[in-house]
């Protein structure tokens, strides 16, 4: 369905040191890192496609976050949800919402929700029974 996701940035470094950890726990290698534009992407096996990155505004112009958009990103299990939640507070993310079960989405909606440090909203989530 998608091809790529871009998330706003306005300090790259920071945003690579926050990133770059929970993809790597999520088992979602880095495509490319470009420190000079700057902006990377990691992308999911076996297919090249989709691709999440981060980067500077194309137009030059500060980040701003949006109200109302998130990006979910799937574990595996329930202890890998709990682990990149763990990830995100301890490189900057603020907490949105704990790990835990939401069975207002599904009965095996289990996921955390977090902001990046540039205030973007991401979620954690597994679809699987315990």
């Amino acid at each position: 369905m998608f091809s790529h996701i871009c998330i706003g940035v306005s300090d790259f470094p920071r945003a690579l040191a926050f990133y770059q950890p929970i993809m790597t726990l999520l088992g979602i290698e880095l495509r490319f890192l470009d420190e000079h534009k700057p902006w990377a992407a990691w992308q999911s096996k076996p297919e090249p496609r989709p691709l999440l990155l981060i980067g500077k505004p194309h137009d030059g112009a500060p980040h701003h976050p949006g109200n109302g958009q998130m990006i979910a990103l799937l574990a595996q299990s329930r202890a890998q949800v709990e682990q990149a939640y763990r990830l995100a507070l301890a490189h900057g993310g603020h907490c949105e919402g704990p790990p835990g079960l939401r069975a207002e989405y599904h009965p095996d909606y289990y996921a955390a929700y977090f902001r990046d440090p540039d205030g973007n909203k991401l979620c954690v989530v597994c679809h699987q029974p315990e």
